[in-house]
């Protein structure tokens, strides 16, 4: 298992983390972002996938603030996705908890996201790759809810991987 981590506040992050992405990302790979606008918490995937679409992201974008893939839906959204895309490289992106070390930090994967792993839900892997950004810690109780989460952190999170998704595909010189 491969793992990088930076942190959102880092001056070279979106450097930093577009060098790790480049190396993953072709004309062949699909977004999916994963969460929920209802919780502060868990809202990173679903407000990357709206900048990346806002953006015009040049890839196929699934997960936004008007249409999440959570868990209460995410077999059926990622199997109907993997019907349309199934040569498609998927890279997943999710907010997790961690330790209250690590909070602010943003983590690429070369191995599927495990959307609920943090919460004690049982939920398919998602992905070929991932990039999950740490909210919060795992404290055992009001998880995802705590409610010092602000919603500036997740926004600030949520541009640092939609800049560094940009900035990636021309790092590649990927034309789409």
């Amino acid at each position: 298992m491969k793992k990088d981590t930076i942190h959102y506040k880092n001056d070279m992050a979106i450097f930093e983390l577009s060098k790790l992405i480049k190396n993953y990302i072709d004309k062949n790979t699909i977004l999916i972002c994963v969460g929920t606008d209802r919780c502060i918490g868990d809202s990173l995937g679903p407000i990357v996938g709206t900048f990346l679409t806002y953006k015009l992201f040049p890839l196929p974008v699934y997960g936004s603030i008007s249409s999440p893939i959570h868990a209460l839906n995410l077999i059926e959204k990622v199997s109907h996705i993997k019907l349309l895309h199934p040569t498609s490289n998927i890279l997943a992106i999710d907010a997790c908890l961690g330790d209250e070390s690590s909070i602010g930090e943003i983590q690429f994967r070369n191995l599927p996201l495990h959307p609920g792993k943090g919460v004690g839900k049982t939920l398919p892997h998602v992905g070929d790759t991932s990039i999950i950004g740490i909210v919060d810690c795992n404290n055992g109780d009001n998880i995802f809810i705590n409610n010092t989460i602000r919603l500036s952190f997740i926004v600030d999170m949520a541009t640092v991987i939609t800049e560094s998704l940009f900035n990636s595909l021309q790092l590649n010189k990927l034309k789409v």
